[in-house]
């Protein structure tokens, strides 16, 4: 059966693939991308009556709330929601400007909450769906000179997980897509950097080749046409997920110290008690 998408971001990158695959197995779709002509070629290929290109800039609240709206009304209801607008914002923490730090939490938090919001009414009316947030292994874990950008996702995570809790009795799904590093622009044109500070060149080296080392074989987005396809169609989808051959073991060993650091220090959280 047929579902009806609305996707934000989708200009390129993961958005723009999730689209495509949605497009291509006959399902409908409502793209949003700050620059609705970005999407003319989706629209020359796959037809105005399957896609609804938006513009929208999801820090907006009222415009997010109208584009949902718009979207319901042209498709008639909603079964997938994905929050994919985003950047990434480089700088050590004390580089990053009260504006930068805003704009990001802006982007990556605020506008996934506006969207969200604007789009559970519906779901909860039609007794289902699925909200997809596109978070990060960022998301569960933190890097050097990309401290704000981690702070934000995980904001996003943070209140994803409250969400899914909330919103299950009424049959609406949440799951929180976690990609290693991918061969997109996160890293490229779209991100944006603080001006560097000279006390952190030595340590900005070291992040550069920590991340190298990390990202050593980006994952390919077209391939995760299916895999969200396949998130979708699960009956009982995940609330995490990882994306990427990479996440698996940063987040075991990440998560191995934290529980082995607890618990070295658990006779302070014992007397803490009282």
């Amino acid at each position: 059966m047929a579902k009806t998408w609305f996707i934000t971001g989708t200009s390129r990158g993961f958005g723009r693939e999730w689209a495509i695959a949605a497009l291509e197995r006959g399902d409908s779709v409502t793209a949003t991308a700050r620059d609705a002509a970005s999407l003319d070629d989706l629209v020359e290929r796959y037809g105005s009556d399957k896609i609804l290109p938006l513009a929208l800039d999801v820090t907006d609240r009222e415009a997010a709330f109208a584009a949902v709206r718009q979207a319901h009304e042209r498709f008639g209801g909603l079964d997938i929601v994905v929050n994919n607008a985003g950047y990434g914002q480089f700088g050590m923490i004390e580089e990053i400007s009260e504006a930068e730090a805003r704009a990001q939490f802006e982007t990556n938090v605020f506008g996934a909450l506006w969207v969200t919001q604007a789009a559970v009414p519906y779901l909860r009316d039609s007794g289902g769906g699925h909200i997809i947030q596109v978070s990060s292994i960022g998301g569960i874990s933190a890097f050097m000179n990309i401290g704000i950008y981690n702070a934000s996702k995980w904001a996003l995570e943070g209140f994803s997980q409250s969400l899914a809790q909330e919103v299950s009795a009424f049959g609406i799904k949440v799951t929180l897509v976690e990609p290693g590093g991918f061969s997109t622009d996160w890293a490229g044109s779209s991100a944006r950097h603080a001006t560097p500070l000279p006390a952190y060149e030595k340590v900005r080296e070291v992040a550069a080749e920590s991340r190298k080392k990390r990202v050593t074989d980006p994952g390919d987005p077209v391939a995760t046409r299916a895999a969200i396809l396949k998130l979708v169609d699960a009956d009982e989808p995940p609330l995490r997920v990882f994306f990427g051959a990479a996440p698996l073991g940063i987040a075991t060993a990440d998560y191995e110290s934290r529980l082995a650091e607890w618990r070295k220090w658990d006779w302070l959280a014992q007397e803490a008690q009282g």
